[in-house]
């Protein structure tokens, strides 16, 4: 499987903005897909998860500004990111997991990822 990012930008604080992750070679719908994110100086974090069930997940950091749902005709996922904060500016990344639904935020079990795209959120 093969995922693309893209969507990323500058935006100012309290903007939104919407990210892609398109798969090629396999159906999103087969697998959990994830975003996370990663700073400058700072870990890859969780973001935002949707399971091959509809299930979502949110961390608590984006729970309640972001929401994450999956396009089956684009074999695609898209987090809509609202209320940005320049807190939230990182390269964002989309992986696929078929991993069990409660291990999903949790980097290392995803064996498909995507190139990465740069949000810049301005102040």
């Amino acid at each position: 499987v093969q995922l693309q990012a893209s969507g990323g930008g500058l935006v100012q604080a309290g903007g939104s903005l919407t990210l892609s992750c398109a798969a090629s070679g396999g159906s999103v719908r087969r697998y959990s897909m994830g975003w996370f994110r990663q700073a400058p100086g700072k870990d890859r974090e969780f973001v935002a998860a949707f399971g091959w069930s509809g299930n979502t997940k949110y961390s608590d950091t984006v729970k309640g500004r972001f929401v994450i749902s999956r396009d089956n005709a684009k074999n695609s996922v898209h987090p809509q990111m609202n209320s940005l904060k320049p807190g939230d500016t990182a390269v964002y990344y989309c992986g696929a997991t078929t991993m069990i639904w409660g291990r999903v935020t949790e980097e290392n079990g995803y064996t498909y990822w995507g190139q990465g795209t740069l949000v810049t959120v301005s102040s």
